[in-house]
């Protein structure tokens, strides 16, 4: 008997060790690695930006000798005088060229392409980070609210497991005519409750863990307990210095570039070739006809209908679009931090509050309690006294858990 009683003891530490590791790895940080990772999105940003860089080696080939091969042959014969005018065709033209061509773009033109595609990548830089943070906010959220869950089907787990300890001691109470049968079915009423309680909790539980993994990407249909997650209320930095923040001072940066970049337009533009190769209509003396060429080309914008300033008109309405926002930005990072502190201290005050009422009523039951196995409690005044404590006892949990989900909130603005 004992060696089975070991047997048992050995197994339920097993089991409950192995349990207890398998939530640890499931931890919070667990969770937030496991979503960066599996992000289509991040990914996406990140690849974007590679793909830019292959633009800006792209930009510097462009500015290197250009060689090019062309072959034109055409043939027009003439019969009795009819067909095309051989002043015109020549008869026939028969051209095998290789070209070398090679634009003098400006330095400073270029420098303005190169700033265009590094502003680029900075903005998804940005926009990856805002991203990032925002995967962190709603997989924590979605975190804390399994953990209250959990934290649910454990409190309830338990008082459950007391009053089954409870219902054996009133029954032997009530067949010893201490209790009326209906004290017991009263008090019976109660346990059923609660196991149904339990029965939701668990089914709330088992949703909301599936929709943690499926925010983490994480294909897996286990349920397992959640460890408390580590959440600290982080100190905030003014507006300017945040994440949020630097994509409108890379915007008005990316604006200033544009405009430099519809001046370089306007510029003069010079490009040069030289070709080499066979170019005859097939006279007697075809075979001659191999040589080379030299070309320069300049172009000089005069007058294209003011389109210049209208360009820069639209990116001066732009400027007052970016400025607007950021302005807006300002005034709603002030207000949102400001009306979440003042939540956390009204939640944080109703906790402290909830603490110290509901060791009254933890004293209430545990008097009934004792009451109750002398068989001198009244059965109404201990189930009353039990709705109280397990209504109190959930309040603080969602007060918890609404804490925790108003750190989050204000955690959201701290990246830099």
């Amino acid at each position: 008997m004992n060696k089975k009683l070991n047997y048992i003891f050995f197994t339920i530490c097993f089991v409950s060790f192995s349990l207890l590791a398998n939530a640890q790895d499931r931890s919070l940080e667990y969770y937030l690695n496991a979503a960066a990772q599996n992000s289509p999105l991040l990914n996406d940003y990140n690849n974007q930006k590679l793909a830019n860089l292959i633009d800006s080696l792209r930009i510097q080939a462009a500015t290197k000798p250009q060689v090019t091969a062309n072959s034109t042959n055409s043939y027009a014969p003439s019969f009795g005088g009819f067909g095309y005018d051989g002043a015109v065709t020549n008869g026939a033209n028969f051209s095998q060229l290789i070209t070398v061509s090679k634009d003098f773009t400006r330095k400073d033109y270029l420098n303005s392409q190169y700033e265009a595609i590094r502003l680029l990548n900075e903005s998804l830089t940005i926009t990856g980070k805002i991203s990032a943070q925002d995967l962190i906010k709603s997989v924590t959220a979605q975190y804390i609210t399994a953990y209250g869950d959990w934290q649910q089907v454990s409190f309830n787990s338990e008082m459950l497991a007391l009053f089954k300890k409870e219902e054996l001691i009133l029954k032997n109470l009530t067949e010893k005519g201490v209790y009326r049968q209906t004290d017991y079915l009263s008090f019976l009423v109660t346990v059923q409750a609660q196991e149904i309680q339990i029965a939701q909790a668990r089914l709330q539980y088992q949703n909301d863990f599936a929709t943690l993994n499926y925010l983490a990407g994480i294909t897996d249909t286990t349920t397992l307990p959640l460890p408390a997650p580590s959440i600290e209320l982080a100190l905030l930095p003014d507006a300017q210095s945040t994440v949020f923040y630097q994509q409108y001072t890379i915007d008005s940066l990316k604006l200033r570039n544009s405009d430099a970049l519809i001046d370089y337009t306007y510029k003069p533009k010079i490009s040069a070739y030289a070709d080499g190769g066979y170019l005859t209509a097939f006279p007697s003396d075809f075979y001659k006809n191999f040589g080379v060429s030299v070309g320069l080309n300049i172009a000089i914008p005069i007058y294209d209908g003011r389109q210049r300033k209208m360009q820069h008109d639209k990116i001066a309405i732009s400027e007052r679009t970016r400025q607007g926002y950021r302005d807006f930005f300002r005034k709603q990072y002030d207000q949102q931090l400001a009306q979440l502190s003042q939540q956390l201290k009204n939640t944080q005050a109703l906790i402290d509050q909830l603490n110290s009422q509901i060791k009254y009523t933890e004293t209430l039951v545990e008097a009934n309690r004792k009451l109750l196995e002398t068989g001198d409690a009244r059965m109404a005044d201990y189930i009353l006294a039990i709705g109280n404590y397990l209504n109190a006892k959930n309040t603080i949990r969602q007060n918890n858990t609404n804490k925790l989900q108003i750190i989050n909130q204000i955690n959201y603005w701290n990246k830099k």
